[in-house]
C-alpha cells in the first residue's frame, strides 16, 4: 500500500470532502463501502478503489491490516477513531472502508428479468431487495422517483455486495422504461390481484413494487399487463416490500427449477426409450 495519511482535525479538506461524498453519493459520483465484507467483497470482484480507509482502532484489527497491506497503490487514509465514527454514522464500526466511483447506469433495454421500486423509500428495505434480486438472478433493478440511493451507506450496508451483481438505474421514469419492455409486467397489490402461486412466472418477467405506505402509483398500476397478490393467513394485512420481493421472485425461480427438471426428465427417458 502508499504510505497512509493521517486525518485527525475535523477541518481537513479531505475530511470535509467524505462527508460530502457521504451525505450526497451521487452528486460526486462515488460511494463510501463501510465494513470488512463490503471492502473485502469490493476487491474480490477487481472494482477499482479510489481510496481506502481505516480508524485508527481498526488498522490494528489483523483483517483490516491485511487488506490495507494488499491495496497496492491505492491511497490509504486513517482516520482519528471519532472522524472515522462521524463518517460512518455508525456507533461501533468496524474501523475499515472504501471510495469507489459509482458505475455509469446501464444503457438500452431490459433483457430477461428486472424489478422496478416506485417510490421504496427505507433504505434497509431498498438493499434487502437488491440483495434478493442477486441471489434470485435478476439482471437489472430501476428506482424511480421517491426511491432511497442506491448507493448511499445504508443501502450498501443493507446489501452486502449486491451491488455487485446487478446493472442498477436510479431516477428511472418507471412508466415510460415499462413501455418498452418485452417481458411480463406484474403488478403487486394487496388485495384483488391473481394469486401468485397461479400465475406462470417461466419467462421473463418486470416486477413493479410500490412504496412501504401508498402501494403503487395508479400510472404504474395502469400500465402493468397483470397484477398479482400474495396469499396471506387470515387476518394477516401485508408483507413488508422486501419480503414481498422475496417471496415473488424465488416463486419464479422455483417455477423455473421445476420446469428444467421436467425437461431434463423428458429428455432422459426419451434417450433410454431409443
Amino acid at each position: 500500500m502508499s504510505d497512509p495519511r493521517c486525518i485527525t482535525s475535523r477541518d481537513n479538506p479531505s475530511f470535509k470532502a467524505l462527508r460530502a461524498l457521504v451525505d450526497d453519493p451521487r452528486r460526486h459520483g462515488r460511494a463510501w463501502l463501510d465494513g470488512i465484507h463490503l471492502v473485502t467483497t469490493c476487491l474480490a470482484r477487481g472494482v477499482v478503489v479510489r481510496q481506502l480507509l481505516a480508524s485508527e482502532s481498526g488498522q490494528r484489527n489483523a483483517e483490516i491490516a491485511a487488506l490495507l497491506q494488499t491495496a497496492a497503490g491505492v491511497d490509504c487514509v486513517i482516520l482519528r477513531d471519532s472522524l472515522f465514527r462521524e463518517i460512518s454514522g455508525q456507533g461501533t464500526p468496524t474501523g475499515v472502508a472504501a471510495v469507489i466511483d459509482i458505475p455509469p447506469a446501464p444503457a438500452g433495454e431490459i433483457q430477461g428479468d428486472a424489478v422496478f421500486l416506485d417510490a421504496v423509500q427505507d433504505a434497509g428495505n431498498v438493499g434487502a431487495i437488491l440483495r434478493t434480486a442477486a441471489a434470485a438472478g435478476v439482471g437489472e433493478v430501476l428506482l424511480g422517483q421517491g426511491c432511497a440511493g442506491a448507493w448511499t451507506p445504508r443501502v450498501l450496508r443493507a446489501g452486502q455486495g449486491a451491488h455487485f451483481s446487478l446493472a442498477i438505474r436510479e431516477q428511472v421514469d418507471l412508466v415510460a422504461v415499462l413501455a418498452a419492455c418485452s417481458g411480463t409486467s406484474i403488478a403487486t397489490v394487496v388485495r384483488d390481484g391473481a394469486s401468485l402461486y397461479d400465475l406462470d412466472l417461466t419467462g421473463p418477467v418486470i416486477w413493479l413494487l410500490g412504496n412501504e405506505g401508498a402501494g403503487l402509483s395508479a400510472g404504474l398500476l395502469a400500465a402493468a399487463k397483470m397484477r398479482t397478490t400474495i396469499p396471506l393467513a387470515g387476518g394477516t394485512e401485508s408483507l413488508n416490500v422486501a419480503a414481498a420481493t422475496a417471496v415473488c421472485l424465488f416463486e419464479a425461480s422455483r417455477q423455473r427449477r421445476s420446469q428444467a427438471d421436467s425437461t431434463r426428465g423428458y429428455r432422459l427417458q426419451r434417450k433410454l426409450e431409443t
